[in-house]
């Protein structure tokens, strides 16, 4: 079985029953300069051009750093979102995973770089160089590309909805399995006969004619083979590890989350992992049958996400974001969702029994036939919900709003707490369709 390097995912693990203090995913020095200065950032980097760069999981959300220096940098899983990196060096750097959405990255040097798994929809891209970088599963939704170069770079399993690649240079890109790309901005596009489509076919003069693209013939070459960036391990500055810390623990290898197969079969040969996944990006994410038993996942982003027979057993999922995310026959019994946003989720046939759901948001959620025995739904809201023919017996709904619910056939016992306070009874089961029982 292929491993992954380190790199590929910065979730920690900590595989001890110890449990013992793990530091900071990224050195708080660097991040702490690159937001003060991309002047004194970039001098420190013209000193020490071989120092390694930790910026994994930081949070630079609107960050200025128009011409920073970030070339090699590991910026795996590092929020960008809505940042300015117009002219920045990201020649070779590690953006697996990072959420780059709305980011301004006009002329950005991003040739050889990593960007397999990042988010990077509606983000403003016009003339930037990526050239032989690999973009795999990337969210390319709304993404101004217009007159960048990707020569060689790869975009399988991308998504391309109505992606901008007016005037972009795709000479020998692959588009194997990319979604959308009918959907995509193609004119005045060089493509040429190494470019691979969707359906694993090359380019053609016809095909490109079509989409107003223009086509060249190039002497058959094959595509550049890329391999997960090895960084080297962080610098670990005592000063900067938390308080009672005793010393610096090591993250260990772990496969990327969205690896499932690799996944679960770490999970069962480490039970005792402690998986740490706090204000992860997941969104749109292909994660069905993953197993995240009692993971910690608190503001996470599972947005539109397939969680498909999914085990979050015992999890905390506190503030998590699973808008639109399927989760058909999930596993989410015990688990901790507490504030969860669930607007319009998939969870037909979830067990969702003994969780704590208290103020969770489950506007129109569908939730037909699904086991809520025991669960915690205290000022939840379920406006416009579908419960049909879903246990709820011992089911707290003190304060939830039920507006619009659709409980027809739906168990209800006398141990079942209304939104007034009070235990359910045949009459309150009858006027919503449901069905009462004393067991």
């Amino acid at each position: 079985m292929k491993i992954h390097r380190p790199t590929v995912s910065a979730i920690i693990l900590a595989i001890t029953l110890s449990s013992p203090t793990i530091a900071h995913a990224y050195n708080r020095d660097q991040l702490k300069l690159l937001q003060k200065s991309v002047a004194e950032w970039n001098a420190m980097r013209s000193q020490q051009p071989e120092l390694a760069i930790d910026l994994s999981k930081a949070n630079l959300e609107d960050a200025n750093l128009k011409g920073a220096n970030l070339s090699k940098a590991n910026l795996s899983k590092s929020d960008l979102s809505g940042a300015s990196l117009d002219q920045a060096n990201l020649e070779g750097a590690n953006l697996g995973m990072a959420y780059l959405k709305k980011t301004n990255m006009k002329a950005v040097n991003a040739s050889r770089a990593w960007l397999a798994g990042a988010n990077l929809s509606g983000a403003f891209m016009k003339d930037a160089s990526l050239k032989e970088a690999n973009l795999a599963g990337a969210n390319l939704r709304w993404v101004k590309l217009g007159g960048a170069d990707l020569e060689r770079a790869s975009l399988k399993n991308t998504v391309l909805f109505e992606a901008d690649f007016e005037r972009a240079n795709l000479k020998g890109v692959q588009f194997n399995n990319a979604r959308f790309i009918g959907n995509a901005v193609l004119k005045d596009a060089v493509l040429s006969s190494n470019t691979v489509l969707p359906s694993g076919e090359p380019v053609t003069r016809g095909w490109a004619t079509m989409r107003d693209a223009r086509f060249v013939r190039e002497a058959p070459a094959a595509p550049p083979e890329f391999a997960p960036p090895v960084m080297a391990s962080p610098v670990v500055i005592p000063e900067n590890m938390p308080a009672g810390s005793a010393q610096a623990v090591p993250t260990p290898p772990a496969p990327d989350v969205r690896e499932v197969e690799e996944w679960n079969a770490m999970r069962q040969n480490n039970p005792e992992t402690k998986i740490e996944m706090t204000e992860e990006k997941l969104g749109q994410t292909e994660l069905a049958g993953v197993d995240l038993r009692a993971a910690s996942l608190s503001k996470s982003d599972f947005e539109r996400a397939n969680l498909d027979k999914a085990n979050m057993a015992g999890a905390n999922m506190a503030g998590v974001n699973l808008e639109r995310a399927d989760m058909k026959e999930a596993n989410l019994k015990g688990a901790n969702l507490e504030g969860a946003n669930l607007d319009r989720a998939y969870m037909k046939n979830a067990d969702l029994s003994d969780a704590n759901l208290k103020g969770a948001v489950l506007y129109g959620a569908t939730l037909y036939g699904a086991n809520l025995d025991g669960a915690n739904l205290t000022n939840a809201s379920l406006f416009d919900a579908n419960l049909e023919k879903a246990s709820l017996k011992g089911a707290d709904l003190t304060g939830a709003t039920l507006t619009g619910v659709n409980l027809t056939d739906a168990i209800i016992s006398s141990t079942t707490i209304t939104p007034s306070g009070k235990k359910a009874t045949r009459s309150w089961a009858m006027l919503n369709n449901a069905v009462f029982t004393d067991k």
